[in-house]
């Protein structure tokens, strides 16, 4: 008797339940630095700023991104605000930077607003909502990094 292995394929539901683990444990990966001071560079529990948490966070499901905010606007695949999903990057152009200078994770979504975590350079590690007008007024995109 021959034996054959069956298809190698992925079902697209396989592949969706994945990205759901790996969003999952990005989200609890950056919420674990809540708190974390703000710093300039920093990838660390010692500080992190907005680009360095996103980054480690990226890095600990193995998926390695620019270290740079700007940079990392520039990868995966830009989508409408509307479409946004959790684990989604968020940009902004904040203290009317004419580029992208402050990214988040997204952690939450929901009809009315969009929560992420992020690295403030006031307040550190912690989770801000789409409906602060602070955001409102420098978003810039969201980006999809895993499709």
């Amino acid at each position: 008797m021959s034996c054959k292995s069956s298809s190698s394929t992925v079902s697209k539901k396989e592949t969706k339940r994945e990205n759901k683990t790996v969003v999952n444990h990005l989200i609890e990966t950056a919420s674990d630095n809540l708190g974390v001071k703000y710093k300039a560079g920093g990838t660390t529990k010692n500080g992190f700023d907005c680009s360095g948490l996103v980054y480690t966070t990226f890095e600990s499901e193995h998926i390695t991104l620019p270290r740079s905010s700007f940079e990392q606007a520039k990868i995966g695949t830009v989508i409408p605000l509307k479409d946004a999903q959790k684990g989604d990057l968020i940009f902004f152009k904040t203290n009317k930077s004419k580029q992208i200078n402050h990214v988040g994770l997204i952690t939450e979504v929901n009809a009315s607003e969009i929560k992420f975590i992020h690295s403030s350079t006031s307040k550190g590690v912690i989770i801000s909502s789409t409906k602060e007008p602070y955001y409102q007024n420098s978003f810039a995109q969201v980006n999809r990094i895993l499709e």
